[in-house]
Formats: C-alpha cells, structure tokens, sequence
C-alpha cells in the first residue's frame, strides 16, 4: 500500500506524530502501572501454567497495564486458542498475529497515514485531512489503541479499505474489508459502502441516460454487472463471520466436539469456578447449538454480558452513560451540521446528479463525498447508544469511522483563528464565518505547511478559543485517564 511518500512532509509527521504519541502512551502506563496498584476486577484472569522467568517479569513491569480486561481475552486465545464458549465473542485474525513484535503500535501509525490519506480523497483538502489524521494519534480511545486490543487493527483495515474503494480498487477494498471483518463483528456493516458505491454509479448511470432508449440495454447489462459485484464484494466481507460461526458450531457442538488436548488442570477448575462452558465438555452441547442459525456470537453477547436493546438503560448505569457523553454529543452534532449543511443532498441520499456538483466539487467536511460516511458514523452511534454497553461508545466509533475526528478538524479550523493563518494556497472551499485578524480565510484548504497544528494551539493553550479547548480536553484526558484507569483494571470506556 502507498502509505509511506517521501514527497509528502504531512504523511511523514503523521507517522512521526503517531509513533510518538505510542511511544508515550507505553512510557505512561509503565509509570501508572507500577505506582497504582491493580484494582481486583471481577474480570476474564487466566492462571499461569508456569513460573514465569526474569525476562518475562520485566515485560509484566513494563508494559502489564496493557494486557488487562478484553487483552486478557486475546492473548489467552493466541496461546490456548478457543478454549472457553465465551471466548468465541473475540475474532481470531487479531489473535493470530498478535505475536508480531509491536503489531499493535505498528497498526495504530499505519491507520493514521490511512486515515491522512482517506481524507485527502474525500475531503478534498489536505489541511483538515492532516489535522484529522493528527488528533486520531491523541484519540480519546488511545489507550485501546496502544493495548493488546483489536482496534487498532481493524482502524487501519478499515481505514485503508475506505481509502482504496474512494480510488476505484474495489477488488483491493474489498479483500480489506473483508480482513477487517475477521478482526471485530462490526465490520460487517462496512459492506454498506459497497453497497451504496453501486448504487450511486447506477443512479447516476441511470439519469444521464434517462431520455435514449437506445441506452437502456447497456443500462441493463451495467445492473446486472454492479448487483453481481456488489453481492460478491458483500460475500466477501460476510465470509469470515460465517466462518468463525462455523468453526465455533464445529468446536462446540459437533457429533466429536471436545477438547483437542487434555486441558490442564488450572484451567479446568478456573471453568468450574467462573461458569465457563468448555467444549462439550462430558458431552452437554450449549443450547445455542440448537438454534435455527446456531450463532454463538450472539449467544454471548446475550447470555455473558446481557448486549441487547435498551438492556443498558438502568439508573446505576448513568456514570457510563456519562462517559460517553462526550462521544455521543460530538457525533450527534457532526450529523446535524451536516443534514442542515445540504439537507436536499441528504433527502436524495447523494443519488441525484446536480448541475453544481459536476464543475469543481466542494471541499471540507460537508462535501457531497462525506454522506455515507455520516450515515455509518450515525448508525454506529445510534446502535451503539440503545444496543451496547454506551461506555465503549468513545472506542467503537474511534476505531470504525473517520467522521470523530474529521468533524473535530472542521470544528478546528472553523472557530480557531490560531489555525486561519495556515496557508492558503490551492483553496477548495469557501469559509462560512469571518475572516480571521491575519487575513486569512478560516475554510482554506490546500498544501500549507506540514507544522502539526495541535502541537501548535497545545504551545498556545491560553490563547485558544473554548471550543477549541473543550475538543483538545476530551481527546487529552480521555487519553490520560484511560492510562490510569485502564491500566489497573478500575472501568473505562
């Protein structure tokens, strides 16, 4: 992938940005690891099977605070594999490779480079894709970013997906969202832009075409052609699903369902001590084996951690609600601005060809080319609010869609005059607020400089707008408080 140009110095302090941002990240929850003491967390804590040696101790030291809660999930399972039926709720192409040496932090940088250069493409505007692409390496889910979590993984899966099918790889698109949906469940909705990209070009087609008749079979044989694609792209993206659902069915409830090997002792009595269900242990299949469509993912999310409509909506629960306030009122309002933005183009949801958009298309974060990633982002917010444990609200949408931290640069570079004295060179978009004191339009878009804007207005911090300090807040103490929290097993998002 053409992540890396030596010719783009905003690519480069991307990079540069991110894996220094991670660098820090691991030098912090080192220090809060070892000066705050764990928290006894009723949480997934397998025991060790063998004295651990002087190496092993200074790694636990080093770098413990990231291998706790869902961590202690995957690396269970890259060591002992599905062993446990709630286990299965963790996808294995995460697991697989966690043993590559930093793949973790490597992911996080490469998914700010994809983010960069997604945003170049859709945005049409270099400077709020860098200043996206910036504030994603201080993400408010940095913590899940740095520790043996799948988000990071599946942010660059993901991301480089987007990226590649906005340059017309479908196929290439299509082998990353698939990829992406081996790391975590929610990839399968990712199949939506495939199916919207069709539609779009058929649409389009279509009305170009409308008033010749002769034009009419092409216009056939070109349906045919984007159904079949799309059904085949969407196959794609659904097969590593369908395939862990399988393994799983196979595992745990087939006729010579078991244990490969004899499970070791401690893990056995852990099982009986918590409830897990081991593998048709002593022949007792687990009753999702008898569904129509035996689906142990959702048989988990149900019986384990009560995931399911309006299931989260108790009074006890409003401190997680408040964490992911934030989260919740930064993309609401993301959609707002952009349905009143261009509420036509939203009504025809981006199907109409318009006499506007065919010269120089606009730029910034309500151009026409942001729809569907606003309709994904809303989905997964309005999902993730009634069906989900609401605290992981803040990870499930930094690590799944751009629009957190695309909005977040426009809100920037719209109300900061600190950032209307960029460069303007090559502008793509007019400003909607007044000009700054510099002279300077407050919606340029262009080349610029490649100087990192949030170090920039962090240096000037008194002289930043509220706005701008409510936004940096939120990703800065998320982070911070992830480390201290996360990393000693108290609750976090």
């Amino acid at each position: 992938m053409e992540l890396v140009s030596r010719r783009d110095p905003h690519l480069r302090e991307v990079l540069w940005f991110a894996v220094c941002c991670r660098a820090l990240t691991l030098l912090l929850q080192a220090l809060f690891n070892l000066l705050i003491p764990d928290h006894a967390a009723d949480a997934f804590c397998p025991p060790r099977l063998s004295e651990p040696g002087l190496w092993d101790l200074l790694l636990e030291r080093l770098l413990g605070g990231l291998s706790h809660w869902d961590a202690e999930h995957f690396l269970f399972i890259a060591e002992r594999g599905y062993l446990y039926e709630h286990n299965c709720a963790f996808f294995p192409l995460y697991p697989l490779s966690v043993r590559a040496v930093a793949e973790h932090s490597l992911s996080s940088a490469l998914a700010a480079a994809a983010l960069y250069k997604l945003g170049c493409v859709v945005l049409q505007c270099r400077r709020a894709a860098f200043l996206a692409a910036v504030l994603f390496s201080i993400s408010p889910a940095n913590v899940f970013m740095a520790a043996a979590y799948s988000e990071s993984m599946f942010a660059f899966l993901a991301f480089s997906a987007m990226w590649q099918l906005e340059k017309g790889q479908s196929w290439l698109s299509g082998m990353l969202f698939s990829l992406a949906s081996g790391v975590r469940a929610n990839g399968l909705i990712n199949a939506g832009f495939f199916l919207y990209s069709c539609s779009k070009s058929f649409a389009l087609q279509l009305q170009v075409g409308s008033g010749s008749l002769r034009k009419l079979p092409p216009l056939w044989k070109q349906l045919l052609s984007t159904a079949s694609s799309a059904v085949l792209m969407c196959a794609g993206i659904f097969l590593p699903f369908a395939l862990f659902q399988y393994y799983a069915y196979v595992r745990f409830c087939g006729p010579g369902a078991g244990p490969e090997q004899t499970v070791p002792r401690p893990l056995l009595q852990l099982a009986l001590d918590k409830g897990y269900r081991l593998a048709a242990l002593n022949g007792v299949k687990p009753p999702w084996c008898s569904h129509r469509f035996p689906v142990v993912y959702s048989h988990i999310q149900d019986a384990y951690w009560n995931v399911g409509f309006l299931r989260y909506f108790e009074l006890r629960q409003i401190p997680n609600f408040l964490l992911a306030l934030p989260v919740t009122l930064l993309g609401s309002w993301a959609a707002w601005t952009y349905v009143i933005a261009d509420p036509r183009h939203c009504l025809t949801l981006g199907l109409e060809r318009r006499k506007s958009e065919e010269g120089k298309p606009r730029a910034g974060f309500c151009c026409p080319a942001v729809f569907v990633y606003m309709v994904h982002a809303t989905v997964l917010l309005v999902f993730g609010f009634f069906c989900m444990h609401v605290q992981v609200l803040t990870r499930f949408l930094g690590s799944s869609s751009p629009i957190l931290y695309w909005f977040s640069a426009h809100l920037l570079q719209e109300y900061e005059p600190l950032l209307w004295s960029e460069g303007t060179e090559n502008q793509m978009a007019a400003p909607h607020s007044e000009k700054s004191r510099l002279g300077k339009s407050p919606g340029s878009c262009g080349k610029g400089t490649s100087e990192n804007p949030v170090v920039r207005l962090l240096m000037n911090c008194r002289l930043i707008t509220p706005l701008s300090r409510c936004i940096l807040g939120f990703f800065l103490s998320y982070w911070l408080l992830g480390l201290i929290l996360h990393c000693n097993f108290l609750p976090w998002t």
